[in-house]
């Protein structure tokens, strides 16, 4: 479960990163960032935080609303950055992964003093010192919120997707390459948010 154990290891603000969408064949890779200015966070919270592929999609969207009311409240602050499909296929993956968080940091509306981030790379330029922790959405708050923003997010963008595209299954599959993606490709072609540099894509477009 996670903690504050990486957050009390330093003075002044910090930020905790992490991504949503890095594997699917279609759609924005999106980043979220969370500084929490006050631990006193409602136990709620607290207590369900963890890596969002852990959780249950009601259990992410109750935490969601949560992490919102608390920014409402000031008590925590949420930016969020995104990559297009034009940018991964211009940068790949994980360079647009990488844009897109340090849009979430621009977005936040505060500048932190570190930069926890979830998985062993640290992205170049980055406006502030980070760290990379490995499966750090289940051992830091500030990582595990920035999961959940991130996830719920993109999943709302994938679902607002589907009712634009309704044949290929994107509010159940965010994009991944499950069956009924596969069998929408296959009867109505690629859409422009298609990653067309993901091999399966370069394979369909063929």
């Amino acid at each position: 479960m996670p903690d504050f154990s990486f957050e009390n290891e330093y003075k002044g603000l910090v930020c905790g990163i992490d991504e949503a969408g890095r594997g699917p064949w279609v759609g924005n890779v999106v980043a979220g960032a969370v500084v929490i200015l006050d631990k006193n966070l409602s136990p709620e919270l607290l207590n369900n935080l963890d890596d969002s592929k852990k959780i249950s999609k009601g259990k992410r969207e109750r935490l969601y609303t949560l992490l919102r009311e608390a920014e409402k409240y000031g008590q925590i602050k949420i930016g969020i950055g995104e990559a297009t499909p034009a940018e991964i296929d211009q940068y790949n993956i994980l360079q647009a992964t990488f844009l897109a968080m340090r849009r979430a940091v621009e977005n936040m509306g505060v500048v932190a003093d570190m930069a926890l981030i979830d998985g062993n790379r640290v992205p170049a330029n980055f406006p502030f010192p980070a760290r990379a922790i490995v499966k750090g959405d289940a051992r830091s708050y500030s990582i595990s919120a920035a999961s959940i923003v991130a996830k719920v997010y993109r999943d709302r963008e994938m679902e607002e997707l589907a009712k634009k595209y309704p044949y290929y299954g994107f509010e159940h599959n965010a994009g991944y390459g499950t069956k009924d993606h596969v069998e929408g490709i296959k009867e109505h072609g690629l859409i422009p948010e298609h990653r067309r540099s993901y091999r399966p894509i370069k394979e369909f477009a063929a």
